[in-house]
């Protein structure tokens, strides 16, 4: 007891002392990557965007994070990170940037903890290079400077993850149930996802606390059960709530946000597993790979990029490139093929795994001599939770059937700790001439220079071959230097640990600055020269170029030459309608143009002044399809627009008999159809088709290009009346 009150006067001392000049210039950098030009992204995410919007106009809205100010439908995630957005909205006004300033300074502040999580333990030059690392690990700010959860996300668990290590050093279980009560708030940001920390939680309280096992086991049952109950609070007020008075649970098929939890965004992001049981109602499961594909084209900063990027991921079924791991190295949305290498093939490796190998060397060098039975050194505890942090997260990453680039974030914050650890052991073995351990550190510099060309490569046309040379040169100079002065012992052996530095992030820091560079996407965020296309990889040869939108269609406001056969959709051969791709993975996309990296608030303005001139009362300005087509007018408006089949437009919410009743009340008589997002409605669409007035185009439709707003697709705008 006496030791653990000395560590506690000691951690009180030190907060005393003066603030890290060193770190000073780390926190600019990250403040500088995750906040700039942030300002240029009107409306950001604009699925989330537009909930934000619906959630500033009353409490039922914000509690329930309705997607629409009607209260219609919910977005597909938890509250919490979207209550923080409206805050933030509310105070600074609604903007892009004040719905992205959260997750921005989460991003920064994660950097920050990160430096104390691993300072305290490994000194003070490990803090340093840690946080410098999670810094410049490119997906951290490419993601950070979008309103999408994942930042935030990350920040919190890094704040449960401060709290278990001071109950460790404390030994005060107050702190133990304080750390699983936030891994329970996390939940309420992305639900399972939180819980892939939760290996390294019970393994590091088990190994670094000196209590009985009998304590340990009832200390850790009771703050489970408490962020157990923390994690569903939420869910369970919603969902003993009646149907009739809140909104429908967005991309669920039973209503149910413990549904939506542990089944469409849990166990099936795992699986791939794109059916959907519960409803009668089914979409085809290529409809959000074909949507996300539209939408991040009409969200890109260049045209050419975009078409360039939308014609990768066409071809990406047809273009074998051969991976590390082998087969197909783009994958579904460029994130490789399921494989013990995955990390390593292109479209994720350029996001998070520049350090890897080095990360590798420096596990090695942190746990080389540790016995299993112990004693374990509080560096080995703090090691041992990094790595069971670090193994379950790319487990999952590498098998997993379905995610996107950015979720890719949650790897940072251990790849970034060992390399802050592991810099600092490693050179501490060099110096002292450690035998074999000694060659870990010339070994971790030319392994990881290595992988970073390989990373680079299939951007030649992009960067050039310069930086590609340049850095796979400096990392066998750097590694021959270091093997030849191994002996020595002078003063210029001190400079070469600013030269390890510069070789194993310059390219790591140029890859972070891309969203900046080349403008970045809030729908899929990623990093990489083609960063604006949110699918980071390598440039594809595809060809037809000049096809854009989905399968090349125009939004309504613009005429458009297309068939109107392009927008039907159809499930790919042999496979049948009752698959469904989960939409939490899909692109929280909208028909927002993006422009000087932000979002431009255009709609058909056509459309919107026939919607409002000839609004008699409905409490609806339209009803769309989905989600796509209803936010761009909820942005701009305020006003509802509801999105029938939520998101995708698969959502099971309406019936024919309900959509009668709100006719019949006088709620809604527009609806604009267009073939996207059919799967959940079919009938619903049917009966609006057989019972309505076609409204002439030449009223509604905007003949100028520019007018890429609105829903989505060449469709038809309807009108129904009924006595």
């Amino acid at each position: 007891m006496k030791h653990m009150n000395s560590e506690v006067k000691e951690e009180r001392t030190s907060n005393k002392k003066r603030i890290d000049l060193f770190l000073v210039p780390i926190v600019l950098i990250a403040a500088f990557l995750n906040l700039f030009k942030i300002w240029t992204d009107e409306y950001a995410n604009a699925y989330y965007t537009a909930a934000v919007k619906s959630m500033l106009q009353n409490f039922h809205n914000f509690f329930y994070a309705s997607f629409d100010p009607g209260g219609y439908v919910t977005i597909d995630k938890p509250p919490v990170v979207f209550w923080i957005q409206t805050i933030s909205a509310k105070i600074f006004g609604f903007h892009g940037w004040s719905v992205i300033l959260p997750q921005a300074l989460a991003g920064i502040g994660s950097v920050l903890l990160l430096y104390v999580l691993v300072k305290r333990t490994f000194g003070v030059w490990a803090g340093r290079f840690a946080a410098l690392a999670m810094a410049l690990t490119p997906i951290v700010p490419a993601v950070s400077r979008t309103n999408n959860i994942d930042s935030m996300l990350v920040f919190t668990l890094l704040v449960a993850t401060w709290m278990l290590f001071r109950a460790v050093r404390t030994a005060k279980f107050g702190w133990v149930l304080a750390a699983f009560a936030m891994i329970g708030v996390a939940f309420n940001m992305k639900m399972l996802q939180a819980y892939m920390v939760l290996p390294a939680f019970y393994v590091f309280y088990v190994v670094a606390t000196k209590i009985t096992w009998k304590k340990k086991i009832a200390f850790l049952t009771t703050a489970t059960a408490l962020m157990l109950a923390v994690s569903v609070s939420w869910a369970v007020v919603v969902d003993s709530t009646s149907a009739d008075k809140r909104p429908y649970m967005g991309s669920s098929q039973t209503n149910s946000v413990l549904e939506l939890a542990f089944g469409y965004n849990g166990i099936n992001r795992l699986t791939g597993n794109t059916s959907v049981t519960g409803s009668s109602h089914k979409q085809p499961a290529q409809t959000e790979q074909q949507t996300a594909s539209s939408e991040t084209k009409q969200n890109s900063n260049s045209s050419a990029d975009s078409s360039q990027s939308s014609n990768q991921r066409k071809s990406s079924s047809s273009q074998k490139m051969q991976a590390p791991g082998g087969g197909n190295q783009n994958g579904m949305f460029n994130t490789g093929n399921p494989g013990p290498f995955r990390l390593f093939q292109k479209g994720l490796s350029d996001q998070i795994s520049w350090l890897l190998p080095f990360v590798i060397f420096s596990i090695v060098g942190l746990f080389v001599g540790v016995k299993f039975k112990g004693p374990y050194t509080t560096k080995q505890k703090e090691s041992l939770f990094w790595l069971a942090w670090l193994l379950p997260v790319a487990v999952f990453f590498s098998i997993a059937g379905f995610f996107h680039q950015y979720y890719l974030i949650m790897l940072a914050p251990p790849i970034a700790a060992f390399a802050g650890a592991g810099a600092v052991a490693l050179w501490s073995m060099y110096k002292q001439h450690n035998g074999w351990k000694s060659w870990l550190l010339p070994g971790g510099i030319l392994t990881t220079a290595a992988l970073q060309v390989y990373i680079m490569s299939p951007y030649v046309s992009s960067i050039g071959v310069a930086p590609i040379a340049g850095v796979g040169a400096l990392g066998v100079i750097l590694a021959l230097v270091l093997a030849v002065r191994k002996q020595r012992k002078n003063s210029l052996t001190n400079y070469l640990g600013a030269a390890v530095m510069v070789v194993l992030l310059a390219m790591p820091a140029y890859w972070a600055m891309t969203p900046i560079i080349y403008g970045g996407n809030s729908m899929l965020p990623s990093a990489g020269p083609d960063s604006s296309s949110g699918m980071g990889g390598p440039p594809s040869t595809a060809t037809n170029s000049k096809q854009s939108g989905f399968n090349g269609m125009q939004p309504p406001g613009s005429s458009s030459s297309n068939s109107s056969s392009n927008n039907q959709m159809q499930p790919p051969s042999g496979s049948s309608n009752n698959s469904q791709m989960p939409n939490s993975f899909s692109s929280k996309s909208s028909s927002l143009k993006r422009k000087s990296g932000g979002m431009n608030a255009e709609v058909n303005q056509k459309l919107l002044n026939y919607l409002t001139k000839n609004n008699t009362g409905e409490k609806y300005l339209f009803a769309t399809t989905d989600s796509t087509s209803a936010a761009p007018y909820i942005i701009k408006t305020g006003k509802p627009v509801m999105a029938m089949g939520g998101f995708s437009g698969s959502d099971p919410i309406l019936t024919v008999s309900k959509l009668k009743a709100m006719i019949k009340k006088g709620e809604v008589k527009y609806f604009y159809l267009s073939g996207m997002g059919k799967g959940g409605q079919s009938d619903v669409i049917t009966w609006i088709k057989e019972n309505s007035k076609e409204i002439p185009s030449s009223k509604w439709q905007s003949t100028s290009s520019s007018a890429q707003q609105g829903p989505s697709g060449n469709g038809t705008l309807y009108e129904i009346t009924l006595k």
